[in-house]
């Protein structure tokens, strides 16, 4: 299992789904893996209010056949860092078909139009490598950027 970063506590502890994602997920710690499952990178996404989701690598055929299976995520997350390297930090479960729960959590419900170009869907992030001060599944992470991500294209 991969480590968490430095001062973070150990989030699979407090939370059993958490511990999972990790185990069955690890191998997207080298992002070559995503890319050779199928993953495509959209953007780094930034909140308005601060910190970020990072770069998704996103395997459309997954949205599309509507299953949800804990070791497929539909989006696996990385930080960019300022060596241009990807750091992973979360993966994020998408389905059209709702309302969705993966291991007794309900997943949240975004509507259309959204910036993502999608259809209505229900997605649930997993900060499973990165703690996030406002929630294990929240969307946005506060200890997350895209600075090293804008700084690369200057």
């Amino acid at each position: 299992m991969l480590p968490l970063q430095p001062g973070h506590s150990d989030l699979a502890a407090s939370n059993p789904l958490v511990g999972k994602v990790r185990d069955v997920n690890a191998r997207f710690a080298d992002v070559a893996v995503a890319t050779a499952e199928g993953y495509a990178p959209i953007p780094c996404v930034s909140g308005i209010e601060g910190g970020a989701m990072g770069i998704h690598y996103v395997n459309g055929k997954l949205i599309e056949d509507g299953v949800i299976e804990i070791g497929k995520p539909e989006a696996v997350m990385y930080e960019p860092q300022a060596d241009g390297s990807l750091q992973l930090v979360a993966v994020e479960y998408i389905t059209t078909n709702g309302p969705a729960e993966l291991d007794g959590h309900l997943f949240s419900f975004t509507g259309s139009p959204n910036r993502y170009g999608l259809p209505p869907f229900y997605e649930l992030h997993v900060w499973a490598w990165r703690a996030n001060p406002t929630g294990t599944f929240a969307d946005m992470n506060p200890t997350v950027s895209c600075d090293a991500a804008v700084a690369a294209k200057q």
